[in-house]
């Protein structure tokens, strides 16, 4: 009988396991009782590299139509502000600042004229306010950041044209 338990199991397991290869799942739990003190808690998971190997079929077949215009959509957003060319980037790790203090109008504001050398906003940097100028004469297109965000060295901070 224990056997025959066992044999069924594995079948079991097996059928979770090709229901989570089918259904791009990556996770799936499940608790078989068999009667009194008698069960199985079974959890069949993929790792990252079980689940990079599928993704192209799954793409292929139905999501590719709906990622595309997605991804068009989101690459423009990401990809334009790093690469324009009056892109403003953080020449330091720190916090932003775009007003010198609480309750104080910001140093510049989308569709503001700044001059070269304006101060755009500041970034604290282990307890120092940084003033970050203006690198050119123009006008402010994009804010990419928020105010008291964090930003990576080399993020883009704002767009002047």
């Amino acid at each position: 009988m224990t056997k025959k338990t066992h044999d069924s199991d594995v079948t079991f397991i097996q059928a979770l396991a090709e229901l989570l290869r089918e259904n791009d799942l990556t996770e799936l739990e499940v608790m078989r009782e068999y009667g009194d003190n008698d069960s199985l808690n079974v959890r069949v998971s993929r790792g990252q590299p079980a689940v990079t190997a599928p993704a192209p079929q799954q793409q292929v077949a139905a999501p590719a139509p709906a990622v595309a215009p997605a991804a068009e959509a989101s690459a423009q957003p990401l990809e334009d502000p790093a690469s324009h060319p009056g892109a403003v980037t953080s020449p330091m790790v720190g916090t932003v600042y775009l007003q010198g203090e609480p309750g104080a109008p910001p140093f510049a504001s989308v569709g503001g004229h700044v001059s070269e050398g304006d101060t755009l906003l500041i970034i604290e940097a282990m307890k120092t306010m940084n003033h970050i100028p203006a690198p050119k004469s123009g006008t402010v297109k994009r804010i990419l950041v928020e105010d008291g965000a964090a930003v990576e060295f080399g993020a883009p901070l704002m767009i002047i044209e």
